[in-house]
């Protein structure tokens, strides 16, 4: 029998987890929650990658709100959940389709290798099981390896792929892919982009090119410029928010392999630094390895309650 999402969400953030426990392990006190307990507290947070302001945060409000009262590790670790999902909780947020005239156009960009291609295959599964029509855009054509992969996942989803020559002009066959979109009558145009950022100059003239031809046809594309994140990247992963924050204008979020790191908390430092929208989260290779990102669940796998 297949896991439940919920248990092999928890598997992916043990690592994660096991680090808060570790430094609560022993440390809650029988006066009540003391500066101690908070500072293994805080400490476990950081180790887990959520970052000093967030682990700030919750140390702040844990000292706030239950100073002096007794808790259990359990009861404790129910606290850390609770405050970890008011960071969470408000950057929540579904990618909806909601575009008229269609299509929807999805820009989706990342680094290399930050799981970027295959989710846009997985983003394409899943607005087809919502009786979406879907369309791909090989934007990305100075990586031959780009194309051909996109090639297969399309082919794997069942989704037409619109892609150009190696080299081409990337801003052409978005065009091509949004006119033919349109022609259709297609719901959703997912968009993938070069993942360089050797030469963020370059990057952003690209992209502001790619924006001016969609606007072209449709004033008010792209409707959604989503940011691949690797969870594997830990801190690392909150400066390319920065960066493609400022050259993309990234409006919502998807971390992925969090089922290959003891870094998931990265998601609570990205939520608490940059407050974007967090649309889904991934674990695994498959197709159906992609969910709306439920802040209750992932605030109580990180704190080991779940």
């Amino acid at each position: 029998m297949s896991q439940s999402w919920s248990s092999r969400l928890a598997a992916a953030f043990r690592s994660t987890s096991d680090r808060l426990a570790t430094n609560l392990t022993g440390v809650i006190g029988t006066a009540g929650l003391d500066d101690a307990t908070l500072d293994a507290v805080e400490d476990g947070l950081i180790a887990s990658d959520l970052g000093p302001a967030a682990a700030a945060r919750i140390r702040a409000r844990l000292a706030d709100r239950r100073f002096g009262v007794h808790l259990t590790e359990r009861e404790l670790k129910d606290a850390v959940a609770e405050e970890i999902e008011a960071i969470l909780a408000p950057v929540a947020r579904p990618l909806e389709i909601s575009a008229f005239p269609r299509p929807q156009v999805i820009l989706v960009i990342g680094v290399n290798g930050s799981g970027k291609t295959t989710t846009i295959a997985k983003l394409a599964h899943w607005f087809q099981e919502d009786d979406y029509s879907v369309m791909l855009a090989a934007g990305d054509t100075f990586r031959a390896a780009a194309i051909g992969q996109l090639g297969t996942w399309a082919e794997r989803a069942g989704v037409p792929l619109v892609r150009g020559p190696e080299g081409g002009d990337p801003a052409s066959v978005v065009f091509d892919a949004l006119k033919a979109a349109t022609e259709r009558g297609t719901d959703v145009l997912i968009v993938d982009t070069a993942g360089r950022l050797q030469n963020k100059r370059e990057l952003m003239d690209e992209l502001a090119k790619i924006r001016r031809v969609l606007g072209r046809l449709n004033p008010e594309a792209p409707h959604d410029v989503v940011l691949v994140l690797d969870a594997t990247n830990g801190q690392n992963a909150l400066s390319q928010v920065e960066v493609f924050k400022d050259v993309a204008g990234v409006t919502g979020i998807i971390m992925t392999k969090l089922d290959g790191t003891a870094r998931g908390g990265v998601l609570v430092a990205a939520a608490q630094q940059y407050g974007l929208p967090i649309h889904a989260v991934g674990v695994g290779e498959g197709m159906a390895d992609l969910r709306p990102f439920d802040p209750h669940l992932v605030a109580r796998v990180i704190a080991g309650v779940a």
